[in-house]
């Protein structure tokens, strides 16, 4: 039986597992969840009720993170988190940065601001988007460009999680209508294209835009 992903496409959190499955060539369905009103059963799966969450036979897992290192660890192909302990390490710290630190920003306060907040009858906090503009994200961003360096990747040649979960954050950021200022940012902004080329990401990508369209009134 093909493993279940739960949750809603425009998720970073559920970007970042449909990203690692497809690289990892693993079969899944996706079942969308949306981030609130969640049916009561999906809190079996997930008891926070967030989302992505997975069912793998028996196996029920929240948290995009836990979800990702099941992943790996029990499907094996590919590693995206290294070679070394060290580098795992690095790819679990980025991670948690891409998904703590960036996240509130990019996403909760640019794009469920401007792109999901009127769709649920409410105004775009501005002063929150300022601020994430303004203040929060290029202090973060700073941080990013200075460990990506001149490499093509966070552990240099190698693709990992570690590129995943930023560049599904900076995608949200570009579904808000914010691009990564090239020559701020001339790493991130060139990593970001990197890996929306691959076929893992971009395969995913036009079905986004189309929502995005619906969801802002484009289309």
């Amino acid at each position: 039986m093909a493993l279940t992903l739960y949750g809603a496409p425009l998720s970073p959190f559920v970007r970042k597992i449909r990203i690692q499955l497809a690289e990892q060539n693993i079969a899944y369905e996706l079942k969308p969840i949306p981030p609130r009103g969640q049916p009561d059963w999906y809190f079996d799966i997930s008891p926070l009720g967030r989302i992505p969450a997975i069912q793998d036979g028996d196996v029920k897992l929240a948290d995009s993170a836990v979800i990702a290192q099941y992943l790996h660890e029990s499907r094996g192909g590919q590693s995206l988190y290294g070679n070394t302990a060290e580098q795992a390490a690095r790819v679990r710290w980025l991670e948690k940065y891409a998904d703590y630190e960036l996240a509130p920003h990019s996403t909760f306060a640019l794009f469920f601001q401007r792109v999901v907040a009127p769709n649920y009858g409410e105004e775009p906090d501005q002063d929150m988007i300022q601020a994430a503009l303004e203040h929060h994200l290029p202090r973060l961003l700073n941080y990013l460009e200075t460990e990506l360096g001149n490499s093509l990747y966070f552990l240099g040649e190698q693709f990992s999680l570690a590129d995943i979960a930023v560049c599904t954050q900076l995608i949200n950021m570009a579904h808000a209508g914010e691009l990564i200022d090239e020559y701020r940012w001339p790493g991130l902004s060139s990593l970001l294209s990197r890996v929306s080329s691959r076929s893992s990401v971009s395969a995913l990508l036009p079905a986004e835009h189309q929502m995005v369209a619906k969801l802002t009134g484009r289309i």
